[in-house]
């Protein structure tokens, strides 16, 4: 059984613990945090979650490791590093591909007001 981490027409907000106040891209470039921010950066609305975590996979651990990803559930990007530390949503279109949304932007407070946006908080760091 393949289990999927794609949401459509939804915006992952960012996490209520997140100490950032505007969006900054990850310090490090090899780390999880690095790798997504890279991808999707480059790539707005072209991959979807399950894409990009079988991208981050592949290049952290290899291609067999990819391949197996899904095998098992996963944390979808609700518990993405972007979300919980560097202050950024994660929008997921109707077709679910991913975009970055700067917590700071204007597309952000749009995408809030939006009824049509579902809405889904980023994981906190901590508990409450």
């Amino acid at each position: 059984m393949s289990h999927s981490t794609n949401y459509r027409t939804t915006l992952i907000t960012v996490a209520a613990d997140c100490a950032a106040l505007l969006s900054a891209p990850p310090a490090k470039p090899g780390t999880v945090a690095g790798m997504q921010y890279e991808m999707l950066s480059a790539r707005p609305y072209e991959l979807t979650s399950d894409e990009l975590l079988r991208a981050v996979e592949q290049a952290r651990k290899g291609a067999d490791a990819a391949a197996r990803l899904f095998d098992k559930p996963q944390a979808c990007l609700r518990a993405s590093p972007l979300v919980k530390q560097y202050g950024f949503g994660l929008h997921h279109a109707a077709e679910a591909r991913v975009a970055l949304v700067p917590l700071e932007s204007d597309e952000y407070a749009r995408l809030l007001a939006d009824p049509e946006v579902k809405k889904r908080p980023g994981m906190r760091s901590s508990r409450k």
